[in-house]
């Protein structure tokens, strides 16, 4: 590897995102799933699932669920109390890109932050069941008091048909998917089927080895993204980039998201396609990884 890919690769991975203060640890979150038929969904609530950034409040800081301090301004997080809270930082449907550079700037925007709404879904530290959090949470941001602070509604489902029609409904909608949240779950930092996300698509990481030529009218650009996720798989990533993406495409050593409809027998992901940068910080890192130099 090059002297200046290394350098590069040593700030992705030290720094994080590129204008948020380190905050050190990333905090202990509660992580779905993907739904399957067959779940029990009568012991489920169902919410909508936003396309934001993740955001949890400990008490004194907003921070990413890779630890990085969000730059907020002062009014944003005026009163908010002591008791950690879990939720999302949200402009609307389809401003995923928009919350995104809002957000990761350390001088914040005014007329950026203003169109922000933090939907806070969870009680990190309180000690009952789902449940009895919705009530929680709810009761906490009436008390908060704040137009920008929201709490996320719950609903029931009886069915996977219901679940379909809600799915279909809110994809038209331009949303991007569902949450399910078993009713009797403690707050636990794993990954279970407590929590369930429910998609059309499903999507996942991976990170970023070299950049493939193209080729016919993207001959002078990049083609495809040679990728590798935490398990080792190597692939690439040839669909879904804009053209402004394919002139400057994610670095060498960045994690990107990526949708797809199941893996084949090798564990390659079915029909891969770019979706964005993973916004904050990375999975864990992959054992052995060697990083190859772009081939652009």
């Amino acid at each position: 590897m090059k002297r200046r890919e290394l350098m590069a690769w040593l700030c992705v991975t030290a720094c994080g995102l590129p204008t948020a203060a380190r905050a050190g640890d990333a905090p202990a979150l509660m992580l779905a799933n993907v739904y399957r038929p067959g779940v029990p969904l009568v012991e489920y609530w169902l919410s909508e699932k936003y396309d934001g950034l993740r955001g949890f409040w400990d008490g004194q800081r907003l921070i990413t669920r890779g630890g990085e301090v969000i730059v907020a301004p002062a009014w944003f997080t005026e009163g908010w109390p002591a008791e950690p809270m879990d939720g999302e930082l949200w402009m609307g449907r389809g401003l995923f890109e928009e919350t995104l550079s809002a957000v990761r700037r350390q001088t914040p925007r005014e007329d950026a932050w203003l169109r922000i709404r933090f939907m806070v879904f969870d009680l990190p530290a309180h000690p009952g069941p789902f449940t009895e959090r919705i009530q929680a949470y709810q009761g906490l941001v009436r008390k908060i008091d704040r137009a920008w602070v929201r709490a996320v509604p719950q609903e029931r489902v009886v069915s996977h048909a219901e679940l379909m029609v809600r799915l279909d409904r809110m994809v038209k909608d331009g949303g991007e998917g569902l949450m399910l949240h078993r009713g009797d779950s403690l707050y636990r930092t794993v990954r279970s089927d407590d929590l369930l996300k429910v998609k059309t698509h499903e999507d996942a990481e991976a990170r970023v080895l070299a950049h493939l030529p193209g080729q016919g009218r993207h001959a002078a650009r990049m083609g495809a993204l040679l990728v590798q996720t935490p398990q080792g798989v190597r692939f690439q990533l040839g669909t879904g980039f804009t053209d402004a993406q394919r002139e400057q495409p994610p670095a060498v050593g960045q994690w990107v998201t990526y949708r797809f409809r199941g893996v084949n027998p090798s564990g390659v992901p079915r029909f891969a396609s770019f979706m964005r940068l993973r916004p904050d910080a990375p999975p864990p890192p992959l054992a052995g990884q060697a990083f190859t130099q772009s081939a652009k």
